[in-house]
């Protein structure tokens, strides 16, 4: 056991180089002055306690740097980082109180997100505390580092730092691969925690939503491929029905069960969050404001200019919100509508089936951009918004978005269906688009980021030899930093100062499930189609987040957000078009007269949405482990803080008798 604590120990000491500055390269005998910007930047560096090792590349120098846990855990206590107790409770952080804090699952003191906002404080926080300016040199220009001004902000305002990302830990990231992107003995496993651990938590409550999603989706493949296959006799009546009710059910125990996965995995992660109450606005009260109201003696009593105050800016935030909504919708009812009919009509009329596959892989590229202007247009139409908060705009923004892929996915079939109810056409339309658009999809989210890494680095290595001035000298060696550097970053296509690329990732997942969800009857196999595609999609997306990209940006996301709210939406809206479907295949001739079979898939839709609504009262979104802990930590601390105050009015009492 001792020599299992002290290894422990080591693995702790231990330090990566986690962070990579980019500036430019240095010529001549410049860099050997103590004034030049860049040797300054490296002895701040120094000075703040960062282990630093700089490596020159083609076109720039790149300086990485690494922190001891003693830096960070000074940097997490100035920035009053909020962290969960042994006992479970979450206090503001304390260098000098470390062993009271929960470890990570990996045995880390600090999560990922949580050392980059470190990191992210201690870059930006060095500022030049003399009384007088500092001047400083480059290569073309004189700077002055006036008093108490950030150097990063310094240099980055003038070009000199070109940019600051997170690097790969290369032994993790290689164990990473084989035991995740490269591990096909189980399709749908995967090392939750060690994702946790190395992206954080919102790529990876991603990563176990489509696991989870993936490995439930073998059910209805199974069943649809039965339907499909399978020859029932005098009960082939049935089987449509049942089947639909069985995929409905499944959708709704599986959007509950995901709730307890997550409750489990935050309680495994040390992170105190309820899903019920992450709303509340309370919870994302600044600290300093409540600090001052209890010293200014502040009974929390609002004065009616100031109750008039926050109404109106209540009041107006929500209209701001309504008149962008309504922008958003007129817009797609008035430029999108007509081009997605138009499509659909044509579709309809032309008669070789090449012709119209040609068609739908031309309309599924055309719309990629139409979809590009209108999330631009949703960006700009949210910054005005009155949220309160980042993560209530990246929400707007997943809504408004969703709006448009909602009617540009799903208008051309609603028209086959509905309309023209063509049940022949609309199979095929399923087929081509889980077929073209998910295969184009994993093509261009996996093939793009290398052509721009191949792009970038070809450029580099052509400038090179420019630089030179001869194409046959060898080509300076480009170091890992470099590559890593040359690689494109996990960024949503749309949004990007609100969103990374699990926007794009959550965005496609949630297409595919309206479109097998809502059209299931008309094409039970469709379900085959997803599952295959999804555990393609794991591995895919895990060699493109290690290999092709650079190492994301953490941010925070305990759940999946509003897309959560987006699968509610299509579990109603899949137990409405199916019904219908149900009413085609049984109303062959068209009267749509409520005969007993009609009127029973009519009553069966209200039952079915009678079922998902009240399936939360029988399924809990927290296993009763997570509660009965968290109710054990809430009694335990109360206990340690009553003994304290118990002892704190003792002591008073006895000082006062002394007194007397």
């Amino acid at each position: 056991m001792k020599e299992n604590n002290y290894d422990n120990n080591l693995e702790e000491e231990q330090t990566y180089f986690e962070i990579g500055v980019v500036v430019p390269k240095r010529f001549g005998r410049l860099g050997d002055d103590k004034y030049d910007c860049v040797e300054v930047l490296v002895d701040e560096f120094n000075r703040v306690g960062f282990i630093v090792d700089r490596v020159t590349g083609m076109q720039y120098e790149f300086i990485k740097l690494a922190a001891p846990v003693e830096v960070l855990g000074r940097a997490a206590a100035e920035l009053q980082l909020k962290k969960q107790t042994r006992i479970g409770v979450d206090v503001l952080f304390e260098w000098e109180e470390a062993e009271a804090f929960a470890r990570q699952p990996d045995g880390a003191l600090f999560s990922w997100f949580e050392r980059f906002r470190c990191y992210h404080h201690i870059l930006y926080g060095i500022v030049n505390k003399s009384e007088a300016g500092i001047a400083l040199r480059s290569e073309s220009m004189e700077i002055s580092w006036e008093p108490m001004e950030p150097l990063m902000r310094k240099l980055e305002s003038l070009g000199i730092v070109k940019e600051v990302f997170p690097l790969h830990d290369e032994a993790k990231r290689k164990q990473l691969i084989r035991s995740w992107a490269l591990n096909w003995r189980d399709f749908t496993c995967q090392p939750i925690d060690e994702i946790y651990s190395y992206f954080g938590m919102k790529i990876a409550t991603y990563f176990a939503f489509l696991g989870m999603y993936t490995r439930w989706m073998l059910f209805p493949a199974a069943l649809g491929l039965t339907v499909q296959f399978v020859d029932f006799g005098s009960f082939q009546w049935l089987v449509l029905p049942v089947f639909f009710m069985s995929t409905i059910l499944w959708a709704v125990l599986f959007s509950q069960f995901w709730r307890r996965k997550n409750a489990a995995m935050l309680a495994r992660w040390k992170v105190n969050y309820s899903i019920r109450d992450s709303r509340s606005k309370f919870l994302e009260m600044e600290r300093t404001s409540l600090q001052s109201s209890f010293e200014d003696g502040n009974n929390w009593t609002i004065k009616p200019q100031e109750k008039d105050m926050f109404q109106r800016e209540e009041w107006n935030g929500r209209m701001r919100r309504l008149r962008n909504d309504v922008i958003i919708i007129t817009s797609i009812i008035c430029l999108q509508l007509p081009f997605e009919l138009a499509y659909a009509h044509l579709y309809e009329v032309i008669e070789t089936d090449i012709v119209k596959f040609l068609l739908t892989a031309a309309y599924l590229g055309v719309i990629q951009y139409f979809t590009k202007f209108g999330g631009k247009i949703s960006v700009k139409l949210i910054m005005h918004e009155q949220n309160e908060n980042k993560e209530y705009r990246a929400d707007s923004l997943v809504y408004k978005v969703f709006g448009l892929y909602f009617m540009q996915s799903y208008i051309g079939i609603f028209y086959h269906a509905l309309l023209h109810r063509n049940l022949v056409t609309l199979r095929q339309v399923l087929i081509q688009r889980l077929i073209v658009s998910e295969v184009l999809q994993n093509l261009l989210e996996n093939s793009i980021p290398y052509m721009k890494y191949r792009y970038r680095k070809q450029r580099a290595i052509r400038k090179r030899k420019r630089e030179r001035g001869s194409s046959t000298e060898k080509t300076q060696f480009i170091s890992r930093v470099e590559k890593e550097y040359l690689k494109p970053a996990y960024c949503a296509s749309i949004g990007e100062e609100l969103e990374d690329g699990v926007f794009d990732d959550l965005l496609e997942v949630a297409l595919q499930f309206g479109m097998v969800m809502m059209f299931g009857c008309a094409f039970p196999p469709a379900f085959v189609f997803a599952a295959l595609n999804n555990i393609t999609e794991i591995r895919a997306d895990a060699l493109k987040l290690l290999v092709m990209l650079r190492r994301p940006i953490p941010r925070a996301g305990a759940t999946i957000g509003a897309w959560l709210n987006i699968f509610q939406f299509l579990i109603v809206m899949s137990i409405c078009t199916n019904c219908v479907l149900l009413i085609c295949l049984f109303d062959r001739e068209g009267e749509w007269n409520i005969s007993p079979g009609l009127a029973a898939i009519l009553i069966m839709e209200h039952v079915l949405l009678m079922i998902k609504f009240g399936f939360s009262r029988i399924v809990p979104e927290e296993p009763d482990w997570v509660k009965a802990r968290r109710m054990s930590n809430a009694s335990q601390a109360q206990n340690i803080y009553s003994k304290q105050l118990l002892k704190s009015i003792s002591g008073e009492k006895r000082l006062e008798q002394k007194s007397e």
